[in-house]
C-alpha cells in the first residue's frame, strides 16, 4: 500500500477533551501523518470527557490542515457513554459513527474506545484495523490491572473490584461480546513486550506487534532558546511528572525523602490524589509540589535534574513517556522493577531499576555523589532515544505494517 493513505482515529478522549498520555498520543500520531501527506479524520466521545471532568475545556490545540476533528456528543449527554459502558455497542452514536466510516478510509486505528463505542465499535469500518493498547480495558474494566485500588493485579475478582473503583459493573463483561469483536481486528500493536504477554496471560492471544511508542524531536528546546530558572539552581534534584493518582506510586517517595535531605523531590503534575499528597508531605520542606508544567519551564526541569523518578505501582502500558522526554534532555530514569517499565532501561542503559525503598535511595545518593555516572546514564538514554523512539522510528515500522497488512489481504496469506 503506498501513497497517500486515509486514516480513522478512533478514541474515547483526544485533546483538549482529555486526561491523559493515550489522547496525547493520539494527537501526535495524527499530527505527524498529516505533516507526511495522509489524511487522518479523528473520532471521540465529548460526552464521556464531559461526564468525568469538572469543567469544559478551555482551549484547543493546533491541528495540521490534513486532520479533521470530530467531537461526538449526544443530546442525552452522559446517558450515551453510561450505556456503551454497559451493552458493549455505541447506542447513541452508532449512526454517526457510520456515517464518518462510510466515506471510506485505508486505516482505521482503534486506540481507548471504551466509552466512545466500548468492543462493539471494532465492527464497524471496512479497512485495514489496528488497534493500539494504552492500557489493560481488553482485559480489565478498570483499565489498569491495579485491584482494589491498592496493588497490582494477579487474581482477578472483577466485580468487587469495580464497586471499590466506584463505577457500575459492565454487563456485556459477561457475555462473549469481547471476544467476538477483537476478530474483527487485523493487529493490535503493544508499545512494550510485558503488555504482550500479560494479555495472554489473561486469555487474550491476539495477533500483536511490539512497537514502542515515540516522543517528537521537535519537543526539544533549541540550545539557544532555553531559559534558566534560578530556583532549579542550589541543591539537587530529582523529578517527578505526571497525574497525582495512587497509581503512580508518588505516596512512596515522600517517606524517602522525609528520611534523607541530600536532594530535593519536584513534583510536576496535577491529580485527584494532589491534596492527599501535599497532606503527607507536610512539614518536609525538600517536597516541592509545581502542578501542571509545560513549555520552556517543563524542559528546564527535565535538563537539570538528577533523574527522573518513575515510582507507579501498576502495571503501565508502555514504559510512560516521561522516560522518554526525560532520555531527549538526556537525563537518566530511575523506574520501579514492575512490569513494563524496566524494558526502557533494559533497552536503552540510560537509567537504574530499583526493587525496593533502600534500593532506590542507594540509587538516588550513586546519581548524587556521581556526576559522571549520571552524565553517562543521561548519554545512553539519549543515544537509545535517536535510534529506538523518534517519529521517524515510530512511522517507518507503522506504516511497513500497515503496507504487510495490506499485502496479505490482497494475498489471502497471514501478515
Amino acid at each position: 500500500m503506498n501513497g497517500t493513505l486515509r486514516f480513522c482515529m478512533i478514541t474515547t478522549f483526544y485533546p483538549p477533551y482529555n486526561f491523559g498520555g493515550d489522547g496525547i498520543f493520539v494527537y501526535r500520531l495524527s499530527n505527524e501523518l498529516a505533516k507526511r501527506g495522509h489524511h487522518v479524520e479523528v473520532v471521540h466521545c465529548q460526552d464521556a470527557y464531559l461526564l468525568l471532568a469538572d469543567k469544559a475545556p478551555s482551549s484547543t490545540p493546533d491541528h495540521h490542515p490534513n486532520v479533521l476533528v470530530h467531537g461526538l456528543k449526544s443530546p442525552f449527554g452522559f446517558l450515551s457513554p453510561l450505556a456503551t459502558q454497559q451493552i458493549g455497542y455505541p447506542i447513541f452514536k452508532a449512526r454517526r459513527l457510520r456515517e464518518i466510516l462510510r466515506a471510506g478510509f485505508d486505516v482505521i486505528n482503534y486506540h481507548n474506545v471504551s466509552l466512545v463505542g466500548g468492543p462493539g465499535v471494532l465492527q464497524y469500518g471496512d479497512a485495514i484495523k489496528l488497534y493500539t493498547l494504552h492500557e489493560f480495558w481488553l482485559v480489565c474494566p478498570t483499565h489498569v490491572l491495579f485491584k482494589n485500588n491498592r496493588s497490582a493485579c494477579e487474581h482477578p475478582a472483577c466485580f468487587r473490584c469495580n464497586l471499590i473503583y466506584r463505577r457500575p459493573p459492565p454487563l456485556w463483561r459477561y457475555t462473549n461480546l469481547m471476544k467476538s469483536a477483537v476478530r474483527h481486528v487485523d493487529t493490535f500493536i503493544s508499545p512494550d513486550r510485558h503488555t504482550i504477554s500479560k494479555h495472554r496471560e489473561f486469555g487474550l492471544d491476539l495477533p500483536m506487534v511490539h512497537l514502542p511508542h515515540f516522543v517528537p524531536a521537535g519537543e526539544e528546546t533549541a540550545l539557544e532558546n532555553r531559559r534558566e530558572y534560578e530556583d532549579l539552581r542550589g541543591k539537587p534534584y530529582f523529578l517527578f511528572v505526571g497525574r497525582l493518582e495512587r497509581i503512580k506510586g508518588l505516596q512512596t517517595l515522600i517517606p524517602l525523602f522525609r528520611r534523607w535531605s541530600g536532594a530535593r523531590l519536584l513534583v510536576a503534575g496535577t491529580g485527584g490524589y494532589g491534596d492527599d499528597l501535599r497532606r503527607a508531605a507536610e512539614g518536609c520542606d525538600n517536597i516541592q509540589f509545581l502542578g501542571y508544567q509545560s513549555g520552556d519551564r517543563l524542559d528546564a526541569l527535565y535538563r537539570n535534574a538528577v533523574a527522573v523518578v518513575v515510582p507507579s505501582v501498576n502495571y503501565e502500558v508502555a514504559p510512560p513517556l516521561v522516560i522518554m522526554e526525560a532520555f531527549l534532555r538526556r537525563t537518566p530514569a530511575i523506574v520501579r522493577g514492575l512490569g513494563s517499565m524496566p524494558e526502557s532501561i533494559e533497552d536503552s542503559g540510560g537509567g537504574l531499576v530499583y526493587t525496593s525503598d533502600d534500593d532506590l535511595l542507594d540509587s538516588m545518593r550513586r546519581l548524587v555523589e556521581d556526576i559522571a555516572l549520571r552524565n553517562e546514564l543521561g548519554d545512553r538514554g539519549y543515544t537509545a532515544y535517536r535510534t529506538q523512539w523518534t517519529t521517524e522510528a515510530y512511522l517507518e515500522r507503522y506504516l511497513g505494517l500497515i503496507d504487510r497488512l495490506a499485502q496479505a489481504k490482497r494475498t489471502g496469506k497471514t501478515a
